[in-house]
């Protein structure tokens, strides 16, 4: 596809010297975030089967903005083209108001002749006040202090007692390539929180397009595995992104010290951004990260409606959606890791 006005044109990515040319845009773009670099074209189209278009736009051989889209086409959950599925962030990253606008009007043509039901922005700040929002997600961001001290310090007192607790039980953590490991962490949690989990495929994947920016930590007691998490790093930003616990995380406080632990060595490494990511206003992630210290800032997720009435309602809080969490818990480990790959490709 390609849309010409004046000088400034949209093409579609397509080469791997276009990807260069953009994850070197998404570098140095202010509005650019871990979501929008290239290699989750790639993610989208290897681990999920869905269709992706990837437009940036172009002036003088110069990228002035960028926009990443997938589309769902579900029958039980609807078919929409979001930017960008199962990403926190997301929407048009651009230096110029031009760019941003002919982005935008090359999504809704997008959404326009695919047919969906609506284009889903996954936006940092409002940017399109007439379209329909839906005000479910905060993020929580805070700066952290190269001095642990301090960051201890800056944790609330109870939480910090929480993370004193880990520490005295004994655990360790260390950098893990063993994706079995963390994995199996990761779906006991998601497990017992009744949501489909994702298939080791995905974590593979991401580890190979993200290289370096994509590591795991896992913490451990005499060896046994308490907890892991998957961080994105982006410019000096950490981003502890999947992770869970076994059922003696909780007892041993191993999530509180999993991602102290990831501040810790955070510092170390010179990342000056914790980024804890998105949670549903009211939710316990939404409690616990407020425990840590962080303040929730909303996040703006936009709507272009096309053929639906009202924004789409995918999430575990509608109402229609909880008999099949309350089933899915009872449902053995192994099953939920064979068939919930299937299912969460169409949530998004």
């Amino acid at each position: 596809m390609t849309v010409t006005s004046s000088e400034l044109t949209i093409r579609e990515l397509s080469t791997s010297d276009d990807k260069l040319r953009w994850d070197a845009f998404v570098q140095i773009c202010p509005e650019a975030t871990f979501f929008h670099r290239a290699g989750w074209k790639h993610v989208m189209e290897e681990v999920f089967a869905h269709r992706a278009w990837f437009l940036y736009a172009e002036r003088d051989g110069e990228i002035e903005g960028v926009l990443p889209l997938a589309q769902i086409n579900s029958r039980l959950f609807g078919n929409s083209l979001m930017s960008l599925p199962f990403c926190v962030y997301g929407g048009v990253a651009a230096n110029s108001s031009e760019a941003m606008q002919l982005l935008t009007e090359a999504a809704q043509r997008k959404a326009e002749s695919l047919g969906v039901d609506a284009l889903e922005m996954r936006n940092k700040e409002l940017h399109y006040p007439e379209w329909s929002h839906k005000d479910l997600y905060v993020t929580f961001r805070k700066e952290i202090d190269p001095d642990p001290e301090i960051n201890l310090k800056n944790i609330p007192r109870k939480q910090r007692a929480m993370v004193r607790k880990g520490i005295k039980a004994g655990l360790e953590g260390a950098w893990d390539d063993d994706i079995d490991r963390f994995y199996s962490a990761y779906s006991q949690s998601v497990h017992a929180l009744g949501t489909p989990v994702f298939s080791r495929k995905l974590f593979t994947v991401l580890q190979d397009e993200f290289g370096d920016d994509c590591r795991i930590l896992t913490i451990t007691k005499d060896g046994r595995i308490v907890a892991s998490v998957m961080n994105f790093y982006f410019r000096n930003e950490v981003l502890p992104y999947y992770g869970g616990g076994t059922s003696e995380a909780r007892a041993l406080k191993g999530n509180d010290f999993m991602y102290w632990e990831l501040m810790c060595r955070s510092a170390e490494q010179g990342i000056e951004i914790f980024d804890y990511g998105r949670s549903k206003n009211g939710a316990g992630s939404y409690s616990f990260k407020k425990n840590w210290g962080f303040e929730p800032t909303p996040l703006h997720y936009e709507y272009h409606l096309v053929k639906a009435d009202s924004v789409p309602d995918v999430n575990p809080n509608n109402p229609k959606y909880q008999m099949f969490i309350k089933l899915w818990r009872k449902l053995p480990l192994g099953v939920t890791q064979w068939l919930g790959p299937h299912i969460v490709r169409n949530l998004g």
